[in-house]
C-alpha cells in the first residue's frame, strides 16, 4: 500500500453552478480574469501539486471546459457536474483511479490561491491529519440577528474562523461521507464533521479570497497587479 508521504493526489474543481450572485451569460468558472478563465487559473494553480486534475461542469460547457484546460500540466479529466455541489465533488471523485489517496477540492472562484496554502494543505495531510481546511481569523464583530432585525447576542469571534479552499482529505473519508450523507453542507469539510472526522486548520491567505461578486473582480485585478 502507497505511504502516506508518497500518495498521489488528485484536485478536485466542483465548477457546475450557475454563479447567480455574479451574473452574466455564462457559469462563473468560464468568466476571463486577466486573460484566462477562473476554472483555468485554479486549475494551473493545483496542477504544481495534483497529477490528476477533475472539473464538474455543466452538462453543455463539458467541450468548453477541455477547451479551458488544454494548457495545463496534468491528466484533466471533464464530467458533468450534479445539481449539488456534494453531487459534484462525488462524480469527480467516482473516475479517480483507485490508487489517488489524497483529494484536494478547491473552489474556480479562487483563482488566486497562493502555492504555500496548497502546500500547506498537503503537509498536514502527510503528517497524518484525514481533513484539512486553510482558515482566517474573524475581524469583524459579529452578532447573530433574529428574523426582524433585532440582535441577539454578540458572537464571541476569537474561536471563529473564515474558511477557504482548497480543503484537503484522505479518499476514503472522503468517499464515506458523500456516500452516507443525510444533509446538505456548504463544504466537504462539513459532512466529514458530521460522522465524527477530526478537521484540521492550516493558514488561508487573504489572496485566496472568493470571487462572488463583480466589485470582487476588480480587488482580484488589484491583487494580481500587486503580486
Amino acid at each position: 500500500m502507497t505511504s502516506v508521504a508518497a500518495s498521489r493526489v488528485a484536485a478536485l474543481i466542483p465548477a457546475a453552478g450557475q454563479g447567480v450572485r455574479f451574473g452574466g451569460e455564462l457559469p462563473k468558472a468560464f468568466f476571463e480574469f486577466a486573460g484566462l478563465s477562473l476554472l483555468a487559473r485554479s486549475a494551473l494553480a493545483l496542477s504544481t501539486f495534483a497529477e490528476i486534475i477533475v472539473a464538474a461542469v455543466p452538462e453543455n460547457f463539458v467541450a468548453a471546459a477541455a477547451r479551458e484546460l488544454e494548457s495545463v500540466d496534468a491528466e484533466v479529466h471533464i464530467v458533468v457536474g450534479g445539481a449539488t455541489r456534494q453531487d459534484s465533488v462525488a462524480a469527480a471523485l467516482r473516475i479517480l483511479p483507485t490508487d489517488i489517496d489524497l483529494v484536494l477540492i478547491h473552489d474556480a472562484a479562487r483563482p488566486l490561491v497562493p502555492q504555500s496554502v496548497i502546500g500547506n494543505v498537503l503537509t498536514e495531510l502527510r503528517s497524518g491529519a484525514q481533513a484539512v481546511i486553510p482558515v482566517l481569523p474573524v475581524s469583524d464583530t459579529i452578532k447573530r440577528v433574529a428574523n426582524n432585525g433585532i440582535v441577539l447576542e454578540t458572537v464571541d469571534r476569537d474561536s471563529l474562523r473564515r474558511v477557504q479552499t482548497p480543503q484537503g482529505f484522505v479518499r476514503s473519508v472522503l468517499v464515506d461521507a458523500l456516500s452516507e450523507a443525510i444533509h446538505v453542507a456548504t463544504d466537504e469539510a462539513g459532512l466529514v464533521e458530521h460522522f465524527g472526522v477530526s478537521v484540521h486548520t492550516v493558514a488561508g491567505s487573504e489572496l485566496a479570497f472568493k470571487i462572488t461578486t463583480p466589485e470582487d473582480v476588480s480587488y482580484g485585478l488589484f491583487l494580481l497587479q500587486e503580486a
